[in-house]
């Protein structure tokens, strides 16, 4: 038996009062799933504990069976993992992202435009992030380039100190949202001045893209400490994702990572190819288990954009989900699909909530009496309600 998480980050929302009350999972064509939920089980998890932020490092953590109120340390000391980077024990992580902030003369007055940056390339990002560490770095603050606009900063002898994700702010002036400890506030406020007019930036700004002129810190935690995956389940885990914090997560956990070229964490991203790479990993590199992450729903949902929401959802539906299912089809293999979120994102209010997500598992042996599509009503209408997400692996696993 071969057992697949198929995780569409931000996949889930509210129904839109625009668009007739509908989710864009409802509203997304999205055959093969639909198909699969008249034979799979579905019903609603909660991935984010009370107590923890609704960030994508809780709820992976969860989605992959691990307890995020025991393993949890803060989202970029995983990032740290998956950069490379070997975190002493008094070390803090903060995620730099670059963003996109308004002109208004007092940095405070500033506006958060675009959390990404317009999706910046990796490319453009680490040339701007060199900028930044030439004249910031110290002894104290360590800067490091990671993927698109999520970067990394090590602070020796640091502190975990309240910082607010820019896209929780998306909109609104920054100023009551900008860190309390000096020094990183001094740091982002001078990084404005570095990046505003640095070339890269004004040579964006004439194509209608979006500068990356300020960096924003937030996630700060401690080293993590993840229990070793195939300790834990018996099965080696492959990891398939673009994102710093999933490929750390699979570090963390001793799990593989695999590259797969073209996967950019964006709605252009190499969707069949993500596909491909886990379908290698279970029928030819010996592993049982692979995890699919595609982080385009997400950012769709942060953009705020139904349009591009639901065809993220559909390429999801057409180049993962039905290839996975063809291919170890083809190949004779038993196998158990969980499809589902993280966590929502929902178009109106474009960042990360805590409500539960819609899972559903397909089993390749067995016909289990389902719902006539997969949503988020569909899952709700089941009855069945998980109510710590890290559950949902020993149900995958049947254990």
């Amino acid at each position: 038996m071969k057992y697949v998480i198929v995780l569409g980050d931000g996949m889930a929302d509210e129904p839109i009062e625009a668009a007739g009350g509908k989710t864009p999972l409802q509203l997304a064509d999205k055959p093969v799933m639909d198909e699969m939920a008249k034979v799979s089980e579905q019903g609603i998890a909660y991935t984010v504990p009370s107590n923890l932020p609704a960030g994508s490092d809780v709820a992976n953590l969860s989605m992959l069976g691990y307890d995020p109120q025991v393993y949890y340390s803060g989202r970029s000391p995983l990032e740290a993992l998956s950069i490379g980077v070997d975190m002493k024990g008094t070390d803090i992580a903060l995620r730099c992202n670059v963003v996109t902030v308004s002109e208004d003369e007092d940095y405070e007055d500033k506006t958060i435009i675009d959390h990404s940056a317009g999706e910046i390339t990796s490319e453009e990002a680490a040339i701007l992030i060199e900028a930044v560490r030439k004249e910031l770095e110290d002894d104290e603050y360590k800067f490091y380039p990671g993927v698109s606009y999520r970067h990394l900063t090590i602070w020796d002898h640091g502190e975990v100190v309240e910082l607010v994700p820019p896209h929780d702010v998306l909109g609104q002036k920054i100023g009551q949202y900008l860190p309390k400890q000096e020094k990183l506030k001094e740091m982002m406020e001078k990084s404005f001045d570095i990046l505003n007019h640095h070339p890269i930036n004004e040579a964006r700004a004439e194509k209608g893209l979006n500068k990356a002129n300020s960096i924003w810190f937030w996630g700060a935690g401690t080293k993590p400490a993840l229990d070793d995956f195939k300790e834990k389940t018996g099965m080696n885990g492959a990891m398939v994702s673009a994102v710093d914090l999933l490929k750390g997560i699979a570090v963390g956990a001793n799990m593989r990572n695999l590259d797969v070229e073209g996967a950019n964490g964006g709605l252009d991203t190499n969707y069949h190819g993500k596909a491909m790479a886990a379908v290698e990993a279970l029928l030819e590199k010996n592993d049982d288990f692979a995890y699919i992450h595609v982080e385009a729903p997400d950012e769709m949902g942060h953009q705020g954009s139904l349009e591009n929401k639901i065809k993220a959802i559909e390429h999801l539906d057409k180049e993962v989900v039905k290839v996975v299912k063809e291919e170890l089809e083809k190949a004779g293999e038993d196998f158990r699909i969980l499809i589902g979120p993280d966590h929502p994102t929902p178009i109106a209010i474009r960042t990360h909530s805590k409500e539960p997500i819609p899972f559903m598992i397909y089993d390749s042996t067995k016909d289990y009496e389902g719902q006539e599509e997969y949503s988020e009503e569909a899952a709700r209408e089941t009855g069945i309600v998980i109510s710590h997400a890290y559950d949902l692996m020993n149900r995958l696993l049947q254990k």
